[in-house]
């Protein structure tokens, strides 16, 4: 096996080999930074494995490089809010003089602070008392969270957020989340204010980069670096993998090989966990599919399926990522060796337990 290996399997981890998104980096970059930001808050949507985190991380590190930004990474497990406050709290600390002696802050009934003998206040003061010394310092709060899922904690920290930007603090919000999640949040009731965030949905990485890359990474013609590209179809967890198998066995292993193991790191790490989250009609559909676009007419018939009620299904498939509709009447998978991977699922369902 050979060593440093430029590619990764790491969700979230920025690889020394990846596609950047400049269009979409830029977008959001020139946003924040702007005077008078038309929004505070962008929203990243796509399929797992499709680059969400990478992309996230990506601005993050970027806007971190600055002095006039604190960067905080928010676990949407957790209590936001107080998750808010403990992290401001720590980084404003490695600031020389930017809190005051007796700043403290508790959180989970353990007290933080310069001083632990002031009574805790609640992470809302904390955080305000915060932003009003970041304002005055002329610093920005950029908050990251990723995946996010609608939660009881979720709507009490996108309340007090929008109490945040009203009283004009330097704070935006970055989060990332599967297509269902997003709409979810988006549909609340007490996040409606999230209906107007820019939101950006992740499409496949260009194949002419990716065949580039491949090209110079394994020093190969360009002919054959496009046949592999090809075969991730752009998306960014197959970037990858294949990346990573074909550097270290790409001289021992002849290819059918090779994407016997993709197709093994495909279901390990990705497809088993989106097949679990599809109902019993959107799985009939897929399953129906092959790498090849399929005529809509044709594939309603073979499947006993009202155009009406397809219509609904595919509409929703095509949101989470699942499939696209390159040209009229027809549709395709959009994930690479999807059918391979995910026809084992239906062989092993229908093995009888002895």
């Amino acid at each position: 096996m050979k060593k440093n290996n430029p590619f990764t399997l790491t969700f979230g981890k920025q690889p020394v080999e990846y596609i950047s998104r400049y269009e979409n980096t830029d977008s959001i970059m020139s946003t924040f930074q702007a005077d008078h930001p038309v929004s505070q808050t962008y929203l990243i949507e796509g399929v797992r494995g499709s680059g969400k985190t990478v992309l996230m991380t990506t601005i993050s590190k970027e806007l971190s490089a600055s002095d006039q930004w604190v960067i905080v990474d928010l676990n949407a497990t957790q209590d936001l809010l107080y998750d808010l406050a403990a992290k401001l709290t720590d980084s404003c600390r490695r600031m020389p003089d930017l809190l005051k002696t007796g700043f403290t802050v508790s959180v989970a009934g353990f007290g933080l602070g310069m001083n632990t003998d002031h009574a805790p206040r609640e992470a809302s003061g904390v955080i305000t008392e915060i932003f009003n010394v970041l304002k005055k310092r002329n610093k920005r709060v950029l908050i990251t969270i990723d995946e996010v899922v609608i939660s009881r904690a979720m709507r009490r920290f996108a309340s007090e957020f929008q109490i945040f930007v009203r009283n004009d603090y330097p704070i935006f919000l970055l989060m990332t989340g599967l297509y269902e999640n997003i709409y979810a949040i988006q549909n609340d009731p007490a996040l409606t204010f999230l209906l107007r965030a820019p939101k950006i949905r992740l499409e496949p990485l260009s194949i002419n980069q990716i065949t580039k890359q491949y090209a110079s990474i394994f020093r190969i013609d360009l002919s054959k670096a496009n046949h592999l590209a090809v075969i991730t179809k752009g998306y960014a967890f197959a970037f990858q993998a294949l990346g990573m198998l074909y550097y270290e066995y790409g001289e021992s292993l002849s290819l059918d090989e090779i994407l016997s193991r993709l197709d093994d790191m495909l279901d390990d790490f990705v497809y088993r966990k989106i097949w679990e989250g599809l109902s019993g009609q959107e799985r009939t559909i897929l399953r129906s599919l092959t790498e090849k676009p399929a005529k809509v007419q044709e594939l309603c018939r073979n499947i006993s399926m009202t155009s009406a009620t397809f219509s609904r299904y595919r509409d929703r498939l095509i949101k989470c990522g699942l499939l696209i509709s390159t040209q009229h009447g027809y549709i395709s998978l959009a994930l690479p060796r999807f059918s391979e991977v995910t026809r084992l699922y239906e062989l092993i369902q229908e093995v009888p337990h002895p």
